[in-house]
């Protein structure tokens, strides 16, 4: 099973793509899009619409995991990544891809075993996950993974 990852965002959209076989993950591909600040939020958006249509249809993933928005400290900032959720979202329903959406708390609860844990506590275990030694460098990125391999381990799959 091939799962897209994504966590989202505005200025930068992480994503990647593992292929689970019921006990093993391997990270296929993993990457950023990135939209210029200073540009109309419309343009930036398009951008991340189109990005996400050519990631899709080029690993044609099998299902989505999507980090959840539910508590955003930075109000600044919710209202431009809710945006671009919607439009992740709704690049996902136009190819029929089964869409799954994991909080922070819940990837933190999975991953570790604590809703609380910090970046590298998380990153330590993603490392774990893939049995690899390195990751990409935006966090963005890893916490795609992150929510990749928390999909991995959802019920959903049991």
């Amino acid at each position: 099973m091939k799962i897209l990852g994504i966590d989202p965002g505005m200025a930068i959209v992480g994503y990647s793509v593992i292929e689970y076989d019921g006990k093993d993950s391997v990270l296929l591909h993993s990457g950023s899009i990135q939209t210029k600040k200073g540009t109309r939020e419309s343009a930036r958006l398009l951008e991340i619409f189109e990005d996400m249509n050519i990631i899709v249809d080029k690993y044609k993933p099998d299902t989505a995991a999507i980090e959840k928005l539910f508590f955003f400290r930075n109000q600044t900032t919710v209202m431009p990544v809710a945006h671009a959720r919607g439009v992740i979202l709704t690049v996902l329903e136009k190819f029929n891809i089964p869409i799954y959406e994991y909080t922070p708390m819940e990837v933190k609860q999975v991953l570790t075993g604590y809703g609380r844990a910090d970046k590298k506590e998380v990153e330590q275990m993603v490392k774990l996950s893939l049995g690899v030694e390195n990751l990409p460098k935006l966090d963005d990125t890893v916490d795609s993974i992150a929510i990749a391999i928390c999909h991995t381990r959802s019920v959903v799959l049991k």
